[in-house]
């Protein structure tokens, strides 16, 4: 993974990850590493990385053939933004126009995936790409806690 030229701190990340369940771990500390290199409030982490996880595993669970996915991490003035981008042109079911009709079953491991990228980012959407999609999600900037030493 090698950052975009440029200020000392990147604004940006892009790395490949495997079309297999083990991007989901790598995608969680790419996540965790791009918002804890600013100085500048960043989106809260753990959402980040949740949503993050899902995107990807999304892909993974959802897109056919082997073709790498890729994870883009942008840092925005505002909060953070992150996409995941495959080979499948279909756009993700649910996600930005959900059937209220149908609420996920509590009993079912599946299906909350996208109703946590809804109910948990400022917001989200997909967008074809020249390869297939991009599905994506914003999070606004929250203020940086000082640590229980320093209060």
């Amino acid at each position: 993974m090698t950052p975009p030229p440029g200020p000392s701190t990147p604004t940006s990340w892009r790395i490949a990850l495997p079309h297999t369940a083990a991007a989901v771990p790598v995608a969680r500390a790419l996540v965790r590493t791009a918002l804890t290199e600013i100085d500048s409030p960043a989106a809260d982490m753990d959402t980040a990385e949740l949503l993050t996880a899902e995107l990807v595993a999304n892909a993974v669970e959802h897109t056919a053939g082997d073709a790498p996915i890729e994870l883009v991490v942008e840092l925005l003035e505002t909060g953070c933004q992150v996409e995941v981008h495959d080979a499948d042109p279909a756009p993700p079911a649910d996600l930005t126009n959900p059937d209220d009709a149908e609420e996920p079953d509590p009993w079912q491991e599946h299906g909350r995936g996208l109703l946590l990228i809804r109910t948990l980012s400022s917001s989200c959407g997909h967008r074809p790409t020249e390869s297939g999609k991009a599905v994506w999600f914003t999070l606004p900037a929250v203020p940086r806690q000082r640590p229980a030493s320093e209060a």
